[in-house]
């Protein structure tokens, strides 16, 4: 620690401690007396169990006079009288680069035993305000993400923020890690919201192993801990973007899930007594998202950046579910996983045609915009007549576009699966992509020379 932050901590130290006693405890809800007119929604108090055992809560609401907390661990030996002490009401942590590497809780507390973290200089806020729309740079040029068909159909640019929606099983966590692992930005910010404590230590190890961890700082709180814990572990992982963001690094930040964001915000919504609007969401639920996702994006200054790619739960596999309906029309994009893509085991089982990028086509040349309508326009008549050609239903010759579908859709089947230990490159992509369709593309793989590309499968050669 500098003595800089070492004599800011000590300027903000109280000459006298203010408490208050518990008056009610009611499941997680905690009622609080005598501090009523000290806090506000967010302040922090920090609760002396029966065998001085200290929790902190955060104050959701106030009812009757008395401040109602949420606690941020187990309520386990707190009564009616126990004390509370006022604790910092805005709570901020202070990174630095080297908690790369690391794994912290939601607090920014290490958690790996890997020995405690430095602290940086300067305090990030953990609930922080967007950056001013009018302020704010514009997205940059394609980035390379190193999975063939996200490179390739759903171009993501520096800057921009996608929404990966997918019911459970269907391989959001692998296609997470492949994006930790294989794309090219400088820093990857992870927050694991919600996850099954026994899975995090593989992913951590299998998944994203040493090379993915090295240019990492993840976030973990398990589906077991408080909701307040899950709702912070989000706010601490946008904290942390924030952080390499202004300090001139292009951050990748990857969160799973923000569903689980939402159900921890419905919990305090409903424990602080809001009416459930739709399918008992609250309405704090639908006010919250957009100021945590907008906190992704391009900065105020000329560099650094945040490219945000968040996972949604689709629940019952309905993609029009009140949290994927919310989060779609927030995000710039969405990359859907379909399961019978996963049955047939093509992964990663991204349904191509039901996903959108909104900087296509205006960070493509001519070239790449004229491939990727073309290979579009193959999966989606092919997806049309897929029953019918499937039960022999379709006699060959009917239709020449179905036709030259058929010829090449297992080209295209090959191209779009990738093994998760296999990286992609950006403009070989696109050559690849060219030949599974049988068009010539100019060497070089950027696509220099649009629209000279000619039609090789429809020549006498087969795909």
């Amino acid at each position: 620690m500098t003595l800089k932050s070492l004599a800011r901590e000590i300027s903000e130290l109280s000459d006298y401690q203010v408490y208050g006693r518990v008056s009610g405890v009611l499941g997680m809800l905690v009622e609080l007396s005598g501090l009523d007119r000290l806090l506000a929604i967010g302040s922090r108090c920090t609760l002396i169990a029966r065998d001085s055992r200290q929790v902190p809560c955060e104050v959701i609401g106030f009812r009757q006079g008395r401040a109602l907390l949420l606690p941020f661990g187990s309520l386990d030996g707190i009564g009616l009288g126990c004390k509370a002490l006022l604790a910092q009401s805005e709570p901020s942590i202070h990174p630095s680069d080297a908690w790369l590497g690391r794994v912290v809780n939601a607090l920014g507390e290490p958690i790996d035993g890997k020995g405690p973290l430095p602290a940086g200089p300067d305090p990030y806020k953990v609930r922080n305000m967007p950056p001013p729309a009018h302020g704010r740079q514009r997205v940059g040029g394609k980035i390379d993400l190193g999975v063939r068909a996200i490179n390739s159909f759903l171009s993501c640019c520096r800057g921009q923020r996608m929404g990966i929606f997918a019911g459970s099983g269907v391989g959001k966590s692998v296609l997470l890690s492949m994006l930790a692992r294989f794309a090219s930005l400088d820093v990857n910010v992870i927050g694991l919201i919600g996850e099954r404590g026994r899975e995090v230590q593989e992913w951590l190890e299998d998944d994203l192993g040493p090379e993915g961890l090295a240019k990492s700082v993840v976030v973990v709180a398990t589906s077991d801990e408080p909701p307040l814990m899950r709702r912070q572990a989000a706010y601490m992982t946008m904290a942390l973007s924030e952080y390499f963001r202004d300090n001139g690094k292009d951050v990748l930040c990857l969160m799973d899930s923000v569903t689980r964001f939402a159900m921890s915000m419905r919990e305090i919504g409903l424990s602080a007594g809001e009416p459930p609007a739709s399918k008992g969401y609250t309405p704090s639920v639908f006010a919250e998202l957009p100021q945590l996702l907008e906190r992704a994006g391009p900065g105020i200054l000329p560099e650094g950046s945040i490219t945000g790619l968040f996972t949604v739960l689709v629940e019952g596999d309905d993609h029009n579910e009140p949290i994927a309906d919310a989060v779609r029309g927030i995000l710039d994009g969405h990359i859907i996983l379909e399961r019978a893509i996963a049955e047939r085991n093509r992964f990663p089982a991204i349904n191509l045609l039901r996903s959108v990028s909104r900087t296509m086509p205006g960070c493509n040349n001519e070239s790449q915009n004229d491939l990727v309508t073309r290979a579009r326009q193959l999966l989606s008549t092919y997806e049309n007549m897929a029953e019918l050609i499937r039960i022999g239903a379709y006699s060959a010759g009917a239709d020449p576009a179905i036709d030259e579908a058929i010829l090449y859709h297992d080209a295209l089947e090959a191209f779009l699966k990738q093994d998760k230990f296999e990286q992609s490159n950006l403009d070989l992509g696109y050559e690849q992509l060219a030949a599974a369709i049988g068009l010539a593309w100019p060497e070089g793989g950027d696509g220099s020379g649009a629209g000279e590309f000619q039609d090789a499968g429809l020549m006498g050669t087969d795909a």
